[in-house]
């Protein structure tokens, strides 16, 4: 599964340098698939959707940090254990029950987003 981070979120900006994905953008700000990944250009993601790698995605929150579902990994192949989650003083970075993924799948995300 993905992780989310919840309307309880401080934005206290443990959890943005903890993520290995750049998966995780302060309140009110566009992200892409580009951002700290090594794709580019148009891409064809995991659930076969073709995507400029570098257009500019409207914001998931514009009142608290959030996280990226299509690149959270929850840390596999990089850590034991999401740091989002790891670092988060009030607990509000939880897995994400509309994304649920297997280790396997987020293994592949990660090998997608680095081109491994």
């Amino acid at each position: 599964m993905a992780i989310i981070i919840t309307d309880e979120c401080i934005n206290c900006d443990a959890c943005i340098s903890e993520c290995p994905n750049n998966a995780i953008y302060e309140p009110d700000t566009k992200w892409s698939y580009s951002d700290g990944t090594s794709l580019k250009g148009i891409v064809k993601t995991l659930k076969g959707a073709e995507v400029d790698a570098s257009e500019e995605n409207d914001p998931i929150s514009d009142e608290f940090f959030y996280i990226v579902s299509d690149k959270c990994t929850e840390c596999k192949g990089f850590h034991d254990e999401p740091q989002c989650a790891s670092v988060c003083p009030v607990d509000c970075c939880i897995l994400d029950e509309n994304h649920k993924e297997t280790e396997a799948e987020l293994l592949a995300k990660k090998a997608w987003m680095y081109n491994e």
